[in-house]
């Protein structure tokens, strides 16, 4: 399928199943332009002042996912329902990644969004680093992998070589489900090949990080130093999840007391769950909330860390970033990430409302605005240097996450 009718179609259904009077500020459908940024953004006043107080050698992107749809040598596989009109809420969900990717599926998937990503990337100064992530697949209890249950799969070897291609730009995290025979084996190897933490979503890929079954992963992971990526809070950007409680924040102390350290994906800014501290029927609050708590342990002062991708999409926004923006005392231990293609993502972000809950001036959301059409990696980074409430911005040292996830003991 060309890319003009795969992208036009995408609009078509978006429109049919949220209606034009839900149109978001820019659109549906990532425009793709080929080229360069216009000379008027790549010179503007604000284009100088992200770049300001950095040291680019520490910007590293800790949270790139890797598109592809397994039509190379790659050994992706995907949810067959991603592929099929049957299934409207899995299709229409995987049409916008592809899209946010810029990938053409008449010229290949896998080959186009690599690129893709390479483009965009080359837009930042020398230095920076782009984390891409591997993906183990669903493991049922006995720590045997079901393709059948799996979303997705994204294997490590892929996305070694895809790094391989440019390592002074790119980087890797590996996944490994810590149920399967061969798990520390296969840790120790994806270290020795050069990945930089374990990337886990516990809810897509059957994974209770409280499980005791996990505290000999705990423990190599600990040894060697490398950190635990690991998604927290609920999960809406697949369809079909059935058990978000695997992604509830407090079940994150057991890695936290063998000695990991844990970076929580997004902070936990989605959903709600029980206080497990008051037993597994306690009061409801926020897993933001939860995050907070285990931020503020003392014990975990040199352990637990959030990353701040999708923090600001518009469904987020609210208390949650207010008090990440405030919470100063916390910023040495943000780290900063992407969650590309998500900023592709048309919809998931407006410029509008950050300004109209006086996190950017109108200024700075008009130039976003207009960034956002030639490069959505680049966007991203913008809009959170560029964030302000109250008189609080994210630290420069919040972006300048080399500090934290280069840092690791022997393997």
């Amino acid at each position: 399928m060309r890319r003009r009718t795969f992208v036009s179609l995408l609009g078509a259904s978006a429109l049919g199943l949220l209606g034009a009077r839900y149109w978001p500020d820019e659109g549906f459908v990532n425009p793709c332009p080929d080229g360069e940024l216009p000379r008027e953004l790549a010179g503007h006043e604000l284009m100088q002042r992200i770049w300001q107080d950095l040291d680019a050698a520490q910007l590293w992107d800790s949270h790139v996912h890797v598109v592809g749809a397994g039509d190379s040598d790659s050994g992706i596989h995907l949810d067959p329902r991603m592929r099929s009109i049957l299934h409207p809420a899995h299709n229409l969900r995987f049409r916008f990644y592809v899209n946010a990717a810029c990938a053409d599926p008449e010229a290949g998937i896998d080959a186009t969004a690599w690129q893709g990503l390479s483009h965009l990337a080359a837009a930042f100064p020398p230095g920076a680093r782009f984390l891409m992530l591997a993906f183990d697949a669903w493991h049922d209890e006995n720590g045997r992998r079901d393709l059948a249950r799996t979303a997705f799969y994204i294997p490590n070897d892929y996305v070694r070589l895809l790094a391989a291609r440019q390592p002074a730009r790119f980087g890797w995290i590996a996944s490994v489900h810590p149920w399967r025979e061969d798990a520390i084996e296969d840790l120790r190897a994806q270290a020795r090949a050069g990945a930089v933490a374990v990337k886990w979503l516990p809810q897509i890929q059957n994974i209770d990080p409280a499980s005791p079954r996990c505290d000999a992963f705990y423990a190599a992971l600990a040894e060697m130093g490398m950190p635990l990526l690991v998604h927290a809070g609920h999960e809406y950007a697949v369809a079909g999840v059935t058990n978000q409680e695997l992604g509830h924040p407090l079940r994150l102390r057991r890695p936290l007391e063998h000695g990991v350290r844990v970076i929580v994906a997004h902070c936990a800014t989605e959903g709600h769950g029980p206080d497990l501290d008051r037993g597994p029927h306690g009061p409801q609050r926020s897993n933001f909330d939860y995050f907070a708590r285990l931020m503020d342990e003392a014990r975990f002062e040199d352990r637990l860390y959030g990353d701040i991708s999708a923090v600001t999409q518009i469904n987020r926004l609210g208390r949650s970033l207010q008090t990440l923006l405030e919470r100063e005392d916390w910023h040495h231990r943000l780290v900063n990430g992407s969650d590309y293609p998500l900023p592709g993502v048309m919809p998931l972000f407006s410029m509008r409302a950050l300004a109209a809950k006086n996190y950017l001036d109108e200024a700075a959301a008009d130039f976003l605005r207009r960034l956002r059409q030639y490069n959505v990696l680049l966007f991203d980074f913008a809009h959170k240097r560029l964030l302000r409430y109250r008189g609080h911005r994210f630290a420069p040292r919040v972006f300048e996450s080399g500090r934290i996830l280069a840092r690791r003991a022997r393997v």
